[in-house]
């Protein structure tokens, strides 16, 4: 006999949200889908009321405003800065936001699991919760990496990196529920890329000009490891008149300033497990989050921890909409009695 499943219900929606420090997505069960920068603004005053006409902004409308705006990153360095009403508020902001889009009937109710970054899952979960209980009839809140590796029906024997902007989260499934002692956070992630590279480009040419948002841009660009065939050059200006820069080697010192803590950290969990089922672990490894785009990651990988013996890497293929899609089907797929008993935890 089956264990009967929550999602025999036609009346409700279910809804995987992917809450991270720099995009938010959300997939839900009446096939729509859609993602946003996590970003939440209100008007500084009136006159910026008059500019941007809303009463708050989200994502990219936000981050062209932000000048106008009161700017806050809801899960900045992977964790819910908590003590004041506003970071409270900018999550309860972005979450309503992200239901809003997937258009739900007024007459459904919304089961929703959320996946956060790992850190932000320890010490945040209650937090989480509060601020999405008012959008939604009953709440489940997971890891990302464990909402990825579901998704994936990676469930056994197998290792998640999910590379952030604010965080490395780790998660090693072994055919049950990770505890918190099969997970791990590091914060050198893609805002620690960010801060390198700024540093790099200030060092190198001290006459250029150039903002946080435009370094950002160069990486998402043109981000890599290894060796790569091809420069980078970008347009920055120089006593106003745009100017062509070549930052390859600045890139690429940048995004592997990340990568020794990310081996140091991979190595000592996969050392500390069972030693019968450490190679096959090894040789499972998926990279999930923004980060796995970055060009040559696989090869890099293998090739640092090949000392530790054969090593297989590969990447998700929907880095965006991995950890939200594989929340909607732990969603439709989770028993009625876990529903219950999860979503008091």
């Amino acid at each position: 006999m089956q264990q009967e499943s929550i999602q025999s219900k036609n009346e409700n929606l279910f809804v995987g949200i992917d809450l991270g420090t720099s995009c938010s997505a959300i997939v839900a069960s009446n096939g729509t889908k859609n993602w946003i920068e996590s970003y939440v603004g209100w008007p500084k005053d009136f006159i910026a009321v008059k500019v941007v006409k809303k009463p708050v902004l989200f994502g990219m409308e936000a981050i062209k405003n932000r000048l106008s705006l009161d700017i806050r990153k809801p899960l900045e360095g992977g964790v819910v800065k908590e003590g004041t009403e506003k970071e409270a508020e900018s999550v309860r902001e972005l979450i309503r936001h992200l239901i809003e889009m997937v258009k739900p009937n007024k007459e459904q109710k919304v089961l929703a699991i959320v996946g956060v970054p790992a850190e932000s899952f320890k010490v945040n979960r209650i937090a989480i919760r509060k601020a999405v209980s008012d959008f939604v009839h009953s709440i489940i809140v997971v890891s990302e990496p464990f909402a990825v590796a579901y998704g994936m029906n990676l469930l056994n024997n197998a290792m998640i990196i999910d590379i952030g902007a604010g965080t490395v989260d780790f998660c090693i499934m072994h055919g049950t529920i990770p505890s918190e002692d099969d997970q791990r956070t590091i914060l050198t992630a893609g805002d620690y890329i960010d801060r390198q590279l700024y540093n790099l480009l200030s060092e190198k040419f001290p006459e250029s000009t150039f903002n946080e948002n435009m370094v950002r841009q160069f990486k998402e660009n043109n981000s890599f490891v290894g060796n790569s065939q091809n420069m980078v050059k970008v347009k920055i200006p120089v006593e106003g008149k745009p100017m062509v820069h070549n930052i390859t080697e600045e890139i690429k010192k940048s995004c592997e300033s990340i990568f020794p803590p990310i081996i140091e950290t991979l190595s000592e969990m996969i050392a500390s497990f069972d030693p019968e089922y450490q190679n096959k672990i090894r040789n499972n490894i998926v990279i999930a989050g923004c980060g796995s785009q970055i060009s040559g990651i696989v090869e890099y990988l293998e090739d640092a921890m090949k000392e530790y013996g054969t090593c297989q890497v590969k990447t998700v293929v929907d880095p965006l909409f991995a950890g939200a899609n594989g929340a909607l089907t732990m969603a439709q797929e989770m028993p009625k009695e876990y529903w219950e008993k999860l979503s008091k935890i």
